[in-house]
């Protein structure tokens, strides 16, 4: 099964997300072609009410602990309660990888 999904499924699951996005942003760095080590996330979710950006990555990295120890190098988390993603709607665009040339 391939990291993404694996990675879907568990946010999916852990987290059930109102609004979730994944992506393989791996082509935009320096790694083997159909890498999966570089992802991009937009979570919005009803348990992250009330709580701060730290307390919602930590349930991330809990949720991907095994991913993260087997080749996940990086993870661009954008986590949102149903409200504050109502009132922003949008990310910011992932910059190009600058190193590792």
């Amino acid at each position: 099964m391939k990291i993404q999904t694996v990675i879907e499924n568990k946010l999916r699951d852990g987290l059930v997300p109102v609004y979730m996005q994944v992506d393989n942003e791996s082509h935009m760095h320096n790694v083997p072609d159909n890498a999966e080590t570089h992802f991009k996330l937009v979570l919005v979710s009803d348990m992250f009410t009330g709580q701060r950006s730290v307390q919602r990555h930590r349930q991330v990295y809990q949720l991907l602990a095994d991913e993260l120890k087997a080749g996940v190098h990086a993870l661009a988390m954008h986590t949102f309660s149903p409200q504050e993603w109502s009132e922003r709607e949008q990310v910011p665009t992932s910059p190009h990888c600058l190193g590792g040339q």
